[in-house]
């Protein structure tokens, strides 16, 4: 076994490369268009009529490839959460 001795400033920029290489992998992994159960779980909501009243007052994206199947859009409710974001004082 070796023993590999890094100065600090080093270690954190490693550190650094391998957590922007891990998201950059997770990303390419995560699905543009969910079901309205993962989008709730986004949402943190619990009703189905609270993600209809958003898709219908068009603040989240939707597609409805058939006329039983709702997908929405990841990244425009990550725009709506972020949007309604408040800073801190």
């Amino acid at each position: 076994m070796q023993v590999v001795c890094l100065q600090e400033e080093a270690f954190y920029a490693l550190f650094t490369k391998v957590i922007e290489h891990v998201e950059s992998k997770r990303q390419d992994t995560l699905d543009r268009w969910i079901d309205g159960e993962k989008a709730m779980s986004i949402l943190r909501i619990k009703s189905t009529t609270t993600l209809q009243k958003l898709r219908d007052e068009g603040k989240i994206r939707f597609s409805q490839p058939q006329k039983k199947i709702i997908l929405y859009d990841r990244e425009s409710i990550m725009e709506y959460i972020e949007k309604h974001a408040r800073e801190t004082f």
